[in-house]
């Protein structure tokens, strides 16, 4: 996030895209609803479904799943037509803004009213509320990145707050909310393919010198490493042959089961290592037992970009160990010199490899509630907001975007349009949850969401057990009717390992970031 959780509350203007807030991020939903019911705010929600956060919302912008890039260039239109925008803010800390004016002057509220299936009247308000507001802020997640086009949907949601000059001050900003409680840490420590820790780049030789030389080694690899869904295309065609899978159940949360399936069998040797015996778990020929998070010392960094201290709070059952103490001792027995003794230990290395973490320790964080990055010494305070006095770049770059089809379309095999997401009482592949039996009594099985013209044209029932197929496989889950869901558009959530919706979903992936389209593929009902 650009800015802090703390400052929601204060937020004039909120827009919400692509995050189902009040469910899959509930403490923060409830400090956006605060901002509406106890300050005033107004609240712009454009999601497909009408997810709880429309009920206090003054505009929701109900569009077409896939066509997030589209109505945010409609938004802009209407804000260069009016003359809403920010031009001082565009000339003094932006550049190649005549570049994305020019594409987006083909974005008319009617045209992209056709692109989208949201009013024309409804992108006119909501683009004159959120131009017009002393503070406007974007909040997203992965209603916004998990499509073929997520990269350019982030980097448009940037080309609106920059036009209307709604960054680097209090209330602002441009907001992903992160899908789990240290995603953006593992993120920050180099856990993405090209980069290393602290977002230096792979590519970057300068980079490779000043980490090695840290880690004692002359040099490190320069080639950047496969995705997730990449990996398991990899496995398949026989070039990965050994999977180290840490935390994570690909068995239930990767696109395209029946393949990953097929990929981790396929594999020589896979190595699990977490906290219960999961789906993926059960095909690996070692498991290693980790510590969850009450049993293990460290920091978790979250989504505001706050480092926070986590202390042990109960010793773990049996073999299992923290995940550290596995990781070293490995490489000790690869006959590397690891000599970590505690998490301690580890931290003292990542705020030395870490830029943004340089001024980062133990005995600050132990002193209060944690501290936001970038810090980069002893003595700075840290960052709540981003993009103050200038973009790290220099100037913010405008991109132009252009609206782009989902992989999957509706055709007369595959008529409906299936989007997929969490809900309020599960958590991921209910790895955790589903061991707790109030949450299960809340939300014991898969519902798919119908809209009631659909319903009544299959004539399925509120209820019934309805069989949902696409390209790639079918599930059986339970029908619940209702008008949550527009006409044509189907929802299921993905916890559930029984009625696996990931069994539909396309492997089609985003060409920059490698994100694959979860939120849009296209399937058929039929009752079961």
């Amino acid at each position: 996030m650009t800015n802090s959780i703390g400052e929601m509350e204060d937020c004039e203007v909120m827009f919400i895209i692509g995050s189902n807030t009040n469910e899959n991020h509930p403490v923060i939903g409830s400090t956006l609803r605060r901002a509406v019911t106890q300050k005033g705010g107004k609240l712009i929600v454009a999601d497909p479904r009408r997810i709880g956060m429309v009920r206090d919302a003054t505009i929701w912008l109900q569009h077409r799943p896939g066509t997030d890039a589209a109505l945010i260039n409609g938004m802009l239109n209407v804000i260069l037509a009016q003359g809403l925008q920010n031009q001082e803010f565009i000339d003094s800390r932006t550049e190649n803004f005549e570049a994305m004016k020019k594409v987006v002057a083909g974005y008319t509220p009617d045209k992209v009213s056709e692109i989208t299936g949201v009013p024309a009247k409804d992108i006119i308000a909501a683009a004159r509320l959120y131009a017009g507001a002393k503070t406007g802020a974007i909040f997203y997640a992965m209603g916004i990145t998990q499509h073929t086009n997520g990269t350019d949907n982030v980097k448009n949601l940037a080309n609106l707050a920059m036009v209307c000059g709604h960054v680097g001050r209090p209330a602002t900003g441009v907001n992903p909310l992160r899908g789990q409680n240290n995603v953006q840490g593992a993120c920050d420590m180099g856990g993405l393919p090209g980069d290393l820790p602290g977002y230096q780049k792979v590519a970057d030789l300068q980079a490779r010198k000043k980490v090695a030389a840290i880690w004692g080694r002359k040099t490190l690899p320069a080639k950047v490493g496969l995705t997730v869904t990449e990996m398991m295309d990899a496995t398949e065609h026989g070039e990965v042959k050994v999977l180290y899978i840490m935390g994570e159940n690909p068995m239930v949360s990767d696109p395209n089961l029946r393949h990953v399936e097929k990929s981790l069998k396929k594999t020589e040797f896979l190595v699990v290592q977490d906290i219960f015996l999961t789906e993926t778990a059960a095909l690996a020929d070692v498991v290693l037992p980790s510590a969850a998070w009450a049993e293990r010392d460290g920091t978790f960094t979250n989504t505001e970009r706050r480092v926070q201290r986590i202390r042990k709070a109960v010793d773990a059952p049996g073999q299992a160990r923290e995940d550290w103490w596995i990781i070293t001792q490995l490489a000790k027995r690869l006959n590397q010199k690891w000599d970590y003794k505690s998490p301690k230990q580890v931290f003292d290395e990542i705020a030395k490899v870490t830029p943004s973490y340089a001024g980062i320790s133990y005995a600050r964080l132990e002193r209060g509630n944690g501290l936001q990055w970038p810090c980069p010494t002893s003595r700075h305070p840290g960052t709540p907001i981003l993009h103050a006095a200038g973009f790290a770049r220099g100037k913010g770059f405008f991109t132009p975007v252009e609206h782009q089809e989902p992989a999957e379309t509706p055709n007369k095999a595959y008529p409906f349009t299936l989007t997929t997401g969490r809900i309020l009482y599960h958590y991921h592949t209910r790895s955790m949850t589903g061991r707790a039996e109030g949450l299960n009594q809340l939300a014991p099985e898969c519902e798919v969401e119908i809209n009631p013209a659909d319903a009544r044209s299959l004539r399925i029932k509120d209820g019934q057990m309805v069989k949902v197929a696409s390209r790639r496989g079918a599930v059986t889950a339970k029908a619940w009717v209702t008008d949550r869901v527009a006409k044509g558009v189907v929802f299921m959530p993905f916890h559930f390992a029984e009625a696996a919706a990931n069994r539909l979903t396309i492997g089609a992936l985003d060409p920059v970031a490698k994100i694959p389209e979860f939120k849009v593929c296209t399937v058929k009902l039929q009752k079961a």
